[in-house]
Protein backbone atom coordinates (compact mmCIF):
# COMPACT_ATOMS: atom_id res chain seq x y z
CA UNK A 1 0.00 0.00 0.00
CA UNK A 2 1.26 3.64 -0.98
CA UNK A 3 1.88 6.11 1.79
CA UNK A 4 1.96 9.49 1.65
CA UNK A 5 4.07 11.89 3.28
CA UNK A 6 4.35 16.17 3.41
CA UNK A 7 7.49 17.40 4.53
CA UNK A 8 8.31 21.58 3.80
CA UNK A 9 5.16 21.49 1.07
CA UNK A 10 6.69 18.85 -0.85
CA UNK A 11 4.62 15.43 -1.50
CA UNK A 12 6.16 11.72 -1.24
CA UNK A 13 4.64 8.24 -1.78
CA UNK A 14 6.38 5.59 -0.54
CA UNK A 15 5.35 1.76 -1.49
CA UNK A 16 6.59 -0.91 0.99
CA UNK A 17 8.66 1.96 2.78
CA UNK A 18 10.42 2.78 -0.77
CA UNK A 19 10.21 6.15 -2.28
CA UNK A 20 8.17 6.60 -5.18
CA UNK A 21 8.02 9.55 -6.95
CA UNK A 22 6.46 10.00 -10.54
CA UNK A 23 7.91 12.99 -13.37
CA UNK A 24 5.57 13.06 -16.07
CA UNK A 25 5.57 9.67 -17.45
CA UNK A 26 8.35 8.32 -15.87
CA UNK A 27 8.25 6.72 -12.36
CA UNK A 28 10.84 6.31 -10.24
CA UNK A 29 11.25 3.69 -7.59
CA UNK A 30 13.90 3.45 -5.07
CA UNK A 31 16.29 5.62 -2.96
CA UNK A 32 18.57 7.65 -5.17
CA UNK A 33 20.95 7.01 -1.95
CA UNK A 34 21.68 3.45 -2.69
CA UNK A 35 23.21 2.15 -5.92
CA UNK A 36 20.48 1.01 -7.40
CA UNK A 37 16.98 2.34 -8.60
CA UNK A 38 14.06 1.33 -11.14
CA UNK A 39 12.58 3.85 -13.64
CA UNK A 40 9.83 3.11 -14.99
CA UNK A 41 8.07 4.42 -18.52
CA UNK A 42 4.69 4.45 -19.02
CA UNK A 43 4.70 3.94 -23.17
CA UNK A 44 0.93 4.16 -23.84
CA UNK A 45 -2.21 4.77 -21.68
CA UNK A 46 -5.91 3.21 -21.63
CA UNK A 47 -8.71 5.29 -20.87
CA UNK A 48 -11.50 3.80 -18.70
CA UNK A 49 -14.37 6.28 -17.84
CA UNK A 50 -12.50 9.53 -17.08
CA UNK A 51 -9.05 7.81 -16.51
CA UNK A 52 -5.88 7.35 -17.90
CA UNK A 53 -4.79 4.01 -17.32
CA UNK A 54 -1.03 2.54 -17.66
CA UNK A 55 -1.02 -0.43 -20.47
CA UNK A 56 2.33 -0.56 -21.81
CA UNK A 57 5.35 0.15 -19.12
CA UNK A 58 8.85 -0.25 -19.90
CA UNK A 59 11.08 -1.01 -16.60
CA UNK A 60 14.85 -0.30 -16.12
CA UNK A 61 16.98 -1.67 -12.74
CA UNK A 62 19.87 1.29 -13.11
CA UNK A 63 23.05 2.29 -11.31
CA UNK A 64 22.82 5.70 -9.82
CA UNK A 65 26.75 6.17 -9.82
CA UNK A 66 27.51 9.47 -11.56
CA UNK A 67 30.67 7.91 -12.91
CA UNK A 68 29.62 5.42 -14.91
CA UNK A 69 28.51 6.09 -18.38
CA UNK A 70 24.20 6.79 -18.83
CA UNK A 71 24.65 3.71 -21.40
CA UNK A 72 25.86 1.12 -18.88
CA UNK A 73 23.82 2.16 -16.24
CA UNK A 74 20.92 0.05 -16.99
CA UNK A 75 21.62 -3.62 -15.60
CA UNK A 76 18.60 -4.62 -16.75
CA UNK A 77 15.50 -3.66 -18.95
CA UNK A 78 12.29 -5.15 -19.53
CA UNK A 79 8.34 -4.29 -20.85
CA UNK A 80 5.66 -4.88 -19.11
CA UNK A 81 1.73 -4.97 -19.72
CA UNK A 82 0.57 -2.71 -17.13
CA UNK A 83 1.74 -0.51 -14.08
CA UNK A 84 1.08 -3.65 -11.27
CA UNK A 85 3.19 -6.09 -13.30
CA UNK A 86 6.14 -3.38 -13.54
CA UNK A 87 5.73 -2.57 -9.96
CA UNK A 88 6.07 -6.13 -8.97
CA UNK A 89 8.94 -6.71 -10.95
CA UNK A 90 10.84 -3.73 -10.14
CA UNK A 91 10.35 -4.67 -6.30
CA UNK A 92 11.78 -7.59 -6.89
CA UNK A 93 14.51 -6.20 -8.65
CA UNK A 94 15.52 -4.04 -5.99
CA UNK A 95 15.36 -6.78 -3.35
CA UNK A 96 17.72 -8.83 -5.21
CA UNK A 97 19.92 -6.32 -5.70
CA UNK A 98 19.98 -5.57 -2.09
CA UNK A 99 20.68 -8.97 -1.27
CA UNK A 100 23.88 -9.11 -3.28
Amino acid sequence: MANKEETNGFVSFKFKDVPLVRCGKSIYYGDISEPYVIKMDIKSETKVQDLDIADRVSVQLMCTDQDVSAKKRIIKATEKSGLYLAIDIAEAWLNRMRSV
